[in-house]
């Protein structure tokens, strides 16, 4: 968080360093259509198209290279993490300054600073890279912004010996998207809260506390003194005269201000309309700010009224509001709470129990690993948000960056910030209450000092609660804002007043591009499209106003009128690719429901036109600039289907693959060899327009350079490999269920997000498929339920008065039915000052989602080679610091404390993925497809491409089987991927999330075979057999119900391959069994013994 003024950014802020044609380094000046002082209210959405960008903005002061970082040594010049020029986007903002308490005083505009040129990486000799001047050797990532007068860290060799065998790899699947259920953050019925967060030992004798309201834990630096009861006043309507407004975008940008409903000032573009972040302006608290709090918030809410829709209703008795004074037990407050109440216990906490990792192998547990449950008083851990949502890489964060930086260990969030959810309360209100400094949202972790004020859990200051806040219409009572909805759930959504409006919602505006040059038409995916479509015509997110429309490509471009009236489509050709232009322009976007006969004609004649067409060009390039011409009137969605590489007009490419050539640390093409489709996706971004990739190749398609056309506009990549609508019919399938789930999903338009943390963390790296446009809001011109993203982060304050620190999400957005809302998520963590509590609350699937994020960036700044050194090394690190630090008893082994004890294992899960993997022959498509999931998967399915899981499945029963909607789901154990696992007369289920493979035992059991696969020996397995037959048997019924169960859970479809000894797909199966040796891959335990003469060096 900042104070008033212009965060730095790390070099470039969206992509590798490469040559452009023209300067982007963070991105164009807003269009004419997204700034207010271009739009008036209410101007609708015939305007002229927007020309180009008039100037590029700015380029942010790139970071300085301090001494004290975290890094991972080595004998090599490698560019700091944080200084990287990478696809992650990065950031440095100086944090919120403590509130003044003197009066206010006009403070000046937030200015940029100078232009200044951004520290590029440039390959030297070797692997070395360079940034500015004299930069510190690394081979390992820096995880956070250290104190300057801390001295820097000592180089260390780089650990991890490369294997040169060569082992094939067949491909998985593609990925894409099918929602997973969610109960409500709620609030549930129980006693007043104590006064402590944390979970507390022994209480202190009681203390008798004179307040007007419940008791409720506070936030923030100690409470001192009593607080002082103020009697109810009026509101505040207005701001006074001398506050300045916050500003975060350059001053030449003419902002427009409105008051927002709680009469602070909002800026009318979308940098500020979203609240203007960390630039917001120092002003007097009405009251002191070290007050003592005390609020009651166990109350469950009854069913909302109107206003208040699809909010659960959780059990328990509500507790009555009461203002007479209550005793209750008062723990100390201080940052060692933790650390206390743990040392008063006999014995070690679980999580910090010592394993010797080479003589305990069977560390994998039987159930899904669930997230760490952070250590918090279990009525406030009650409020907080769900870890599927909103997630820490460590729930104990650390008081100090020098703490931070000695636990070896990135902080970071992961977050899932538009799942599909099956309760979500959602609050219509003319006043959205936020904090008129930090603009944080009103949530469950602020504290009332009173009925009229409370205080900010991020910046501490003391707002006034309006007036409007003060009735709720769930109790319909007045004076009981804590009872709010807003203040019980750490998930929300509010729809959104005018104020948070810079034009009209946009409509639902669908474009589709189809390749139909002669590979196309061959593959036949045109008629399995067209057909999905159609079908699912009357499902696209909308209303009334949604429009449509279709673009087919060969080396010139087509376009179809479907003006209301025509009989039939009537297609228009433009021939001139090098000067694009829209023919009838209003005639190519048409209204669904007003032209959906014309619509249906041209999806059931469009696979047939091109049918003797021998067109091989592919002009995919000016297909995409015509595209853009077309919706950036309005913003909307482009679906493109591309078969091959394009090779005519702006943005063909070339060959860069060899097939033969090994997939070596070296000479591998994770760069795009263009910026052409970079710049395309932030004119896109800047229009609110996001482009959709549907590759279906068989041949490279340089993913690396096309990819970019969604990762900067927010969209997403789908890879059908060898797609053929003969020749692999399983993909077909693929093709039609997650076209489905594309289609009927729900959508946001016009987004945008920003994350807020308390005062004294930072945020300084973004991951995901987004546009930094300022400073720290991720322009998403669409955003959709199965995107993730990751932000790293740092302590750059002490928070040695904190006990709890915050974290909150906020998403704004149109929803398909033009209403304007905004979905919040807010997560609170305990702060420690022991080494030993952070080790405690590590969440390793989290640190390992985050290091995935942080390699795919190495690996395309640096080289392969670079991030598996550092992937490595972050495990011998943090198992060092853990063994010199924590362990009072030297002990031989690879001692880890069982919150890490998986740790080893997921890297060398994550090395031998295909982003990571070498000595084989992935293709370049795969492998830059398989990172385009790591960076824009949600964790859960991040987890289970990386590590799959492994079931035996012939002897299921319904002994702790899961009841959901009347059927019996089976829970079999997971099974450690090792060939030890596996017994020839067994049958295994492998789930690797796009894929899964049913491997059959020589010797399985006759009644398996028969009752499951239908077919009466071993020998009668067909060698293609790729469905199950459902049979009137218990074991196919139970089969059955537990692979559709898993395949529910997850939004993209999952392949299921049946094996056989003899099957093409073994090698597949085996290259996933992650603990045993390949030709080209330690084994686990050979890793084991690697880590463990690094960590005893």
């Amino acid at each position: 968080m900042a104070q008033p003024g212009r965060a730095a950014y790390a070099g470039s802020q969206n992509g590798a360093g490469q040559p452009q044609q023209r300067p982007y380094s963070n991105g164009p000046v807003q269009s004419p259509l997204m700034n207010s002082s271009h739009l008036a209210d209410g101007q609708g959405y015939n305007s002229a198209v927007p020309g180009a960008y008039p100037q590029p903005m700015a380029t942010k002061n790139p970071l300085q290279t301090t001494s004290g970082l975290y890094n991972y040594g080595a004998s090599q010049n490698i560019l700091p993490f944080s200084n990287f020029q990478g696809p992650g986007q990065t950031l440095n903002r100086t944090p919120i300054g403590l509130v003044s308490m003197a009066t206010p005083q006009p403070g000046p505009v937030g200015q940029m600073p100078p232009v200044r040129q951004n520290l590029v990486a440039t390959s030297t000799s070797g692997s070395s890279f360079h940034s500015g001047v004299n930069p510190p050797s690394h081979l390992n990532w820096q995880y956070g912004q250290a104190p300057p007068n801390q001295p820097a860290t000592v180089s260390q060799v780089n650990h991890f010996a490369h294997p040169t065998a060569t082992q094939p790899l067949l491909s998985s699947s593609g990925n894409t998207n099918i929602p997973t259920s969610y109960h409500n953050v709620s609030s549930s019925g129980g006693p007043p809260l104590q006064n402590s967060y944390t979970k507390p030992g022994p209480p202190p004798l009681p203390v008798h506390q004179p307040t007007y309201s419940p008791v409720r834990p506070p936030l923030g630096p100690p409470p001192v003194g009593n607080p002082a009861f103020t009697p109810p006043a009026a509101p505040q309507t207005a701001p006074p005269a001398n506050i300045t407004s916050p500003n975060s975008t350059s001053p030449q940008e003419g902002d427009a201000t409105c008051a927002a409903s709680d009469g602070s000032l909002v800026h009318n573009n979308y940098d500020t309309i979203e609240g203007g972040g960390f630039l917001a302006t120092t002003y007097t608290p009405s009251a002191p700010q070290n007050l003592k709090t005390n609020r009651h918030v166990g109350s469950a809410y009854p069913s909302l009224p109107p206003g208040y829709q699809n909010t659960s209703s959780p059990g328990g008795p509500r507790m009555p509001y009461s203002s007479a004074p209550q005793q209750f037990p008062q723990p100390g407050l201080g940052t060692n709470v933790l650390s206390a109440s743990m040392g008063g216990l006999s014995l070690q906490p679980e999580g910090l129990r010592p394993i010797n990792l080479l003589q305990e192998r069977n560390i994998l547990p039987p159930t899904p690993l669930q997230a760490p449950v952070p250590n918090l008083h279990e009525d406030i851990q009650k409020l907080n948000c769900n870890p599927e949502l909103f997630r820490c890489t460590l729930t104990n964060i650390p008081q100090t960056q020098a703490l931070l930086n000695k636990a070896k260990l990135p902080l970071g969030l992961l977050l899932h910030p538009f799942k599909d959810l099956s309760q979500l309360p959602v609050v219509t209100s003319s006043t959205i209450v936020r904090c008129r400094s930090c603009r944080t949202y009103i949530n469950p972790f602020v504290s009332f000092l009173d009925q009229r004020r409370w205080k900010c859990n991020l910046c501490y200051r003391v707002n006034d609660v309006p007036e409007e806040f003060m009735y709720n219409p769930v109790t319909r009572v007045y004076g009981e804002p804590h009872k709010r909805p807003e203040v019980q759930n750490a998930t929300i959504e509010f729809m959104a007043p005018s104020e948070y409006m810079l034009r009209p919602p946009q409509p639902p505006v669908y474009l589709f591009v189809f390749d139909v040059s002669h590979n196309a038409i061959e593959t036949g995916y045109l008629n399995t499209v067209c057909k999905t479509l159609l079908d699912n015509l009357e499902l696209l997110p909308g209303n009334t106003r949604t429009k449509i429309g279709f673009i087919t490509f060969d080396s010139t471009i087509h376009f179809y009128s479907l003006q209301e009236g025509l009989s039939q489509p009537q297609m228009l050709i433009v021939s001139d690719i090098d000067d694009i232009f829209i023919p009838m322009p209003e005639n190519l976007l048409v209204n669904l429901n007003e032209s959906k006969e014309l619509i249906q004609d041209l999806l059931r004649t469009l696979p047939q036109m091109f049918t003797h067409s021998l067109e091989t060009q592919s002009a995919l390039g000016p297909a995409l600039q015509a595209a853009f011409k077309l919706m950036s009137p309005t913003g909307g969605r482009i679906s493109v289907f591309q078969t091959q590489l394009p090779s005519i007009g702006m943005g063909a490419l070339k060959p860069r693959e060899e097939p033969n050539q090994k997939a070596s640390a070296k000479d591998i093409h994770l760069t795009p060899s263009t910026d052409f489709y970079k710049k395309l996706a932030l004119d896109c971004s800047g229009q609110q327009v996001a482009v959709d990739l549907f590759l279906l190749s068989g041949q490279y398609s340089d993913l690396a350079s096309l990819g970019c056309i969604s990762r900067y506009s927010a969209g997403s990549v789908y890879y059908y490999q060898s797609y053929h609508h003969q020749h692999n019919p399983l993909l077909v399938e693929k093709l039609q269920k997650e076209l489905k789930r594309y289609l009927t999903r729900k959508i946001g338009f016009e987004a945008v997000m920003r994350i807020r943390c308390t005062k004294g963390l930072s945020i300084h790296t973004f991951h995901g498929n987004f546009f930094v446009r300022s400073t720290d809001l991720l322009s998403l011109p669409n955003v959709n339920p199965d995107a993730g993203y990751a932000v790293q982060m740092s302590v750059e304050e002490s928070l040695t008065d904190m006990q709890v620190v915050c974290f909150q999400s906020a998403l704004l957005y149109t929803s398909s039915k033009g209403e304007r809302r905004i979905r919040v998520h807010t997560l609170c963590l305990p702060v420690v000052s022991q080494l030993s509590d952070v080790y405690l609350g590590a969440d390793v699937q989290a640190i390992t989602g985050l290091l995935a994020n942080m390699a795919v960036d190495r690996s395309v700044s640096a080289s392969l080679s670079d991030a598996r050194d550092a992937l490595v090394n972050a495990v011998i690190d943090s198992l060092s610091a853990y063994r010199s630090s924590v362990l009072t008893i030297q002990q031989p082994g690879l001692m880890a404390p069982v919150s890490l004890r998986l740790f080893p294992l997921y890297v060398l899960a994550l090395l031998k993925q295909k982003a990571f993997q070498t000595g084989t022959n992935t293709r370049l498509d795969d492998r830059i497809f398989t990172m385009c999931q790591v960076k824009n998967q949600p964790l859960v399915y991040l987890m289970l491409m990386m590590h799959p899981s492994l079931y035996r499945i012939d002897n299921l029963t319904d002994e702790g089987a899961l009841n959901i909607s009347d059927r019996m789901i089976p829970q079999p154990p997971i099974l450690q991927l090792s060939v030890e696992k596996i017994n020839r007369d067994g049958a295994y289920l492998m789930d690797a999330g796009s894929v899964m493979f049913l491997w059959i035992g020589k010797n399985c059991g006759q009644n398996f075979i028969s009752h499951v696969l239908g077919v009466p020996n071993y020998a009668s397995i067909p060698h293609n057999m790729i469905h199950l037959p459902e049979l009137d048997t218990a074991e196919s019924s139970r089969v059955l119900a537990f692979i559709s169960w898993l395949r529910e859970q997850r939004p993209f479809f999952s392949i299921l391959y049946i094996l056989r000894d003899e099957s093409p797909w073994k090698p597949s199966f085996l290259q996933n069994m992650i603990e045993d040796r390949t030709e080209s891959a330690l084994s686990y335990y050979e890793f084991l013994l690697h880590i463990q003469q690094q960590v005893n060096k």
